[in-house]
């Protein structure tokens, strides 16, 4: 199965937000690591608690949140922030 990237609106504004050049690193790391690959899984770390359903990548000291959906085969990146932040919500 190859799984496709999508984006939250929350995210692609969390994206603008931040500097653009750490966003260009955390967009090359998605378009690098997660879109078009067979297993999303080996890259992440599953989250624990109210944040169980979605997996964790980890960009420098930035964090990518996702929801990893099987059936229809997508990886949807919910939310991007600083580790510092990223969990509180």
């Amino acid at each position: 199965m190859i799984y496709k990237v999508e984006y939250t609106k929350t995210a692609l504004s969390q994206l603008k937000k931040i500097d653009k050049k750490i966003a260009s690193f955390i967009v090359a790391y998605i378009e690098d690591k997660l879109v078009d690959c067979d297993n999303p899984r080996r890259y992440g770390k599953a989250l624990k608690g109210n944040l169980n359903d979605k997996w964790r990548y980890r960009v420098g000291d930035y964090r990518i949140l996702a929801k990893i959906e099987d059936d229809i085969v997508v990886i949807t990146v919910v939310e991007v922030g600083h580790r510092r932040d990223i969990y509180e919500k």
